[in-house]
């Protein structure tokens, strides 16, 4: 099990004056302390300074001996590929669509190349992707372009802002994508999506609130990794714990604070039981029956009632 991020950070407490290399530093520092193990740069590169996708991994990667991965936005998502009002400006929509996908599809065989392990597709706008064969099909065969030749390299869809569910998970795994980076908070329903998976697709459980306010309760966090370990027998392996989206709205010490209980969850689920329940609020018992099993719970339960 691992934890990391889905999106970006806010700016670290630096002076004004303080270049872009500084803030990533600090970023890269702050997710070493917290325990996650798939680092980013936190939205926090100056593109004045470095400009393309490949040059900002190798600048981040350099700066710590953990994984660092990279993120880039979707065709779907980066074009207006789902709606169209007439033929005419279908077709330039496909069109356009085909070559977001080829350039998309470039940027990953570059950080192929360059050494990047993984990869993650930020898709938001599938949660609108819908039920219509016609739109569903496009947004397969731009998923497939991304894909293309890419044997070796750890990609992930990552879907937030809402629920895929109603997509189906043919559509979303018709491209061989190894992971998939699920919003578990304001999609709830995606919860289906990784039970519906694979079990050789790896899942990364968006369970840490994204927003202003929120839980940020490391039950949640023990009950997404062990629940999405449980489903198709998927085990430890392939299971990752993550924010819903990007901290970039909250302030700093906040977001600090919730990658300290994002790389809390990993150390707590690979403890002992009772390691766990000398940390868990024993309040927190419909949570905890899922995270520590049953023998958790009656341990909690006689450790808040005294018994």
């Amino acid at each position: 099990m691992f934890a990391t991020l889905l999106g970006g950070l806010p700016r670290p407490p630096l002076p004004d004056a303080a270049p872009s290399g500084d803030l990533v530093a600090a970023a890269v520092r702050a997710q070493e302390a917290a325990g996650l193990e798939l680092l980013i740069d936190g939205g926090l590169w100056g593109n004045d300074e470095l400009g393309t996708v490949v040059e900002r991994w190798h600048a981040t990667a350099a700066l710590t001996d953990r994984t660092v991965k990279a993120a880039v936005l979707g065709p779907w998502s980066g074009t207006r590929a789902a709606t169209s009002d007439s033929a005419a400006e279908s077709n330039a929509r496909e069109h356009d669509l085909a070559m977001a996908a080829d350039a998309t599809n470039a940027v990953l065989r570059e950080l192929a190349a360059a050494g990047c392990p993984l990869v993650e597709v930020h898709e938001p706008a599938v949660i609108s992707l819908g039920q219509d064969p016609l739109i569903r099909g496009r947004f397969v065969e731009a998923q497939r372009r991304v894909l293309d030749g890419l044997d070796g390299l750890h990609v992930s869809l990552a879907i937030t802002g809402g629920s895929a569910e109603e997509s189906g998970i043919d559509t979303l795994l018709a491209a061989p994508y190894s992971s998939l980076a699920l919003d578990l908070i304001r999609g709830p329903d995606n919860w289906r999506i990784a039970a519906a998976a694979p079990r050789a697709v790896g899942i990364v459980c968006g369970a840490m609130t994204s927003d202003a306010g929120g839980d940020e309760a490391v039950e949640i966090l023990l009950y997404a990794l062990n629940y999405a370990a449980s489903t198709a027998g998927r085990g430890p392996d392939r299971v990752g714990v993550a924010t819903a989206g990007s901290l970039a709205g909250v302030p700093w010490d906040v977001a600090e604070r919730r990658m300290r209980r994002l790389g809390e969850a990993v150390r707590l689920a690979a403890g002992s039981p009772e390691e766990l329940a000398d940390v868990i609020d024993p309040r927190a018992i419909s949570i905890r029956g899922a995270a520590l099993g049953r023998e958790g719970v009656r341990r909690a339960k006689r450790r808040s009632t005294g018994s």
